[in-house]
């Protein structure tokens, strides 16, 4: 080009930012200073995403003092734009700093720095700014609810998420798709299934409107409407994603409904999401969950690229069923895949080794963890200590708890009164159940184990003792659940719950 202008540098950067290659974007924007060329809001809205994608911090603050300079810094765009580079590279209290420099704010600013706050995990602080934006007299728009709303579910902040409803029913936005979804998100994961249930009734929905109740119902006791939700979506001319399919398979595997699970999977490989890696993996749990480890492995063999999840999905399953030798064969396995062992992958190998009674190779496999800088959780030591406990070895596994440099969890501590009920240590077991029902003080379980100790070793006083400590505490034994399928239909109950009159959960006649 003979003669170059603001307007064509701006337009070569924009394009070379937009079809990612931003280091032609930087250098052409150092070709446009050197000429002496002015730039403006347009290329400075242009170039700092390029700053952040290139983790060129330190490049994005000389650019922001740059913008200092040629004033810049109250431009609208500019000022957005640098909020969200600050945001991006993790910068909170910079972003804030803009934010509240700028003079007149604009609701796409408040919104810029709402996402700022929610993306950064800093929940509080975006619900905070939403309260601020609304004294200051800017009402929030759907931009600024679909960003602050999943902040409310992610700290479960039930209270400010209500607020924020009723606030966008009085302004209207609640009839927006994405607002009226990320409400229904919000309750679903704050544990309030029935407001989920009614914000949806009232809205409009789409696949992820039934997704999120889907997936909410499958996590909660009414796991049956997961099933109902998902054939409801076929009636309504809407298609199932990997999403929708991963909720059901694990309300399947919740209530051992292995029939619909399998008209479920044949269903998912018409529609050809058998082989999706999310699908595959709620596959082996629902196998597994129902006793059916050789179809777990039977997909597990047929899938080309197996993920961290799936391989720990099969060697808990083999652990869980016993069959103990093979998880511990599946964890060697899964390193000579080259798929690098995580956190879980050790707990349901120790797990396995505990069980199986593998003492040296439990201990191998946690050396090893530490040696690879994995740090250890409760879970970690907990099963550790199941091992040695297990194994008789109390005087390791009081060493090792005594050792630890950070107050122990329910976990640890149970797993040290199972050993010490399996080896009939009571006074061992006393000590560990003192800590464990000062942590869990109303958790049926382990009053339960507590007992049978004494009543084994024949201490009868004192299992008497913790029978009417229990009721004193007002604590009851969590009622069993059934669940029976009847041709297509799942029916499930609670003890001294008769079969007759209960509605199916769903009928899958539908769903092909």
């Amino acid at each position: 080009m003979v003669e170059r202008n603001v307007v064509s540098w701006n337009a070569m950067i924009g394009t070379f930012a937009h079809n990612g290659f931003n280091n032609h974007a930087l250098e052409s924007f150092r070709f446009m200073i050197d000429e002496g060329w002015r730039v403006n809001s347009t290329t400075i809205s242009s170039l700092l995403p390029v700053l952040v994608e290139l983790v060129k911090f330190s490049k994005g603050r000389e650019g922001h003092g740059f913008f200092l300079r040629t004033g810049l810094e109250c431009d609208v765009f500019v000022v957005n734009a640098l909020i969200d580079m600050y945001a991006k590279s993790e910068r909170s209290a910079e972003a804030s700093a803009v934010f509240y420099n700028l003079g007149s704010r604009k609701v796409v600013s408040w919104n810029t720095m709402v996402a700022n706050f929610a993306q950064n995990r800093l929940e509080l602080e975006a619900i905070g700014l939403v309260r601020e934006m609304q004294s200051s007299g800017e009402t929030p728009t759907s931009v600024t609810l679909t960003n602050v709303l999943p902040a409310c579910a992610r700290i479960g902040c039930l209270r400010s998420g209500k607020e924020i409803h009723a606030r966008s029913i009085r302004n209207g936005s609640v009839t927006d798709l994405f607002v009226s979804n990320a409400i229904t998100d919000m309750y679903a994961k704050c544990g309030c299934l029935n407001l989920a249930q009614n914000v949806f009734d009232m809205s409009l929905r789409d696949e992820v409107s039934y997704n999120i109740l889907i997936v909410g119902y499958s996590q909660t006791s009414h796991f049956s409407m997961s099933l109902e939700l998902f054939s409801e979506m076929v009636l309504n001319g809407m298609k199932h994603d990997s999403v929708s399919f991963v909720g059901v398979l694990s309300a399947c595997a919740t209530i051992l409904a292995i029939i619909q699970g399998k008209e479920i999977h044949a269903f998912a490989v018409r529609r050809m999401f058998h082989e999706h890696l999310f699908v595959t993996n709620s596959l082996f749990d629902l196998y597994t969950k129902c006793g059916r480890i050789d179809l777990s492995r039977n997909v597990f063999d047929r899938i080309e690229n197996r993920d961290v999840a799936s391989w720990n999905t099969m060697i808990l399953g083999y652990g869980m069923l016993g069959d103990l030798h093979t998880a511990v064969d599946m964890f060697e396995a899964m390193g000579e895949d080259g798929v690098e062992h995580d956190s879980v992958s050790y707990i349901a190998v120790l797990s396995a080794c505990s069980h199986g009674g593998l003492v040296d190779k439990g201990k191998k496999y946690f050396n090893d963890m530490l040696a690879r800088n994995i740090e250890p959780s409760q879970m970690h030591y907990a099963c550790m200590v199941d091992l040695l406990g297990r194994s008789g070895l109390m005087d390791e596994a009081i060493n090792l708890i005594t050792g630890l440099p950070f107050k122990l969890d329910s976990n640890v501590w149970a797993a040290l009164l199972g050993a010490c009920r399996l080896h009939g240590n009571v006074d061992l077991g006393s000590w560990a159940a003192e800590h464990l029902l000062k942590l869990q003080p109303h958790h049926p379980g382990y009053y339960g184990l507590l007992s049978n100790m004494y009543t084994e070793a024949g201490r009868w006083g004192e299992a008497d003792r913790i029978r009417e400590l229990m009721k004193l505490r007002g604590v009851q034994k969590t009622p069993g659940c059934s669940c029976v399928q009847i041709q297509d239909k799942v029916h499930a109950f609670i003890v001294g719950q008769r079969l007759e009159g209960l509605d199916p959960c769903l009928s899958l006649e539908n769903t092909g």
